[in-house]
Order: C-alpha cells, then structure tokens, then sequence
C-alpha cells in the first residue's frame, strides 16, 4: 500500500504559473501605490510650504519661530479637511500677528518666543 497518491499530491502546473504571475502582479502594483503616496505626501509638502511663502510676506522683523513654522507645517499636512487646513492657517496667521506686535524691540520680541530678524 502506498503512503502516497501521485496524482492528487501534486499542484499542477497551471496552477503555479497562474499563483507566480499574481504574486508579479501584486509585487507591481505595491509598487505603483506606494510610488503614488510618496507623490501624493510630496505635494501636500509643497502645498504647506507653499502657504507659509504666503503668510511669510506678513512677517515684520518680529515673527514666528522657525519651530512654530515646523509645527503650522505639520498641522496642515495633518489636516484633513479644507475647514481644518482654514483653522491651522488663521490659528498661524493669529501668530505673526502676536508676534508683529513686538517689533520694536528685539529683547521683548525674544522673551515673547518670536524670532527677531
């Protein structure tokens, strides 16, 4: 008596092809998405940079620190809808602001954790 049935044992080779060009196409299309996302992130990036260009041409000699802006950049890009990206530029927008307010002299201005320039 044998342990083994020869026939049924065994994939066919059909089914191998068919299971090796499926796991080519997956592979592909991992990589097509995830080239996709990094392209996506860098235009957000861009976006983001983009706006603090904008609300940088508000900034006095008195204005925010290059850590606020890191963090107004991150928040936008954090944002996930138009009405949160509004509420992040006006909340960074209310900082130059604060910080305009000290730009007459550089000792009040740095104690009030802006950056004199």
């Amino acid at each position: 008596m044998s342990f083994f049935n020869k026939k049924g044992d065994s994939l066919s080779l059909n089914v191998i092809i068919v299971a090796a060009l499926a796991l080519i196409v997956l592979v592909i299309l991992v990589m097509i998405f995830t080239g996709r996302i990094s392209i996506f992130k860098l235009g957000v990036d861009k976006a983001g940079e983009t706006e603090l260009a904008k609300l940088k041409l508000n900034y006095g000699v008195c204005h925010p620190t290059s850590s606020k802006e890191s963090s107004f950049l991150d928040s936008l890009s954090k944002a996930s809808s138009e009405t949160a990206k509004s509420t992040e530029i006006s909340t960074f927008s209310s900082e130059i602001s604060r910080c305009k307010a000290y730009n007459t002299d550089k000792t009040t201005c740095e104690g009030a954790g802006c950056s004199w320039q």
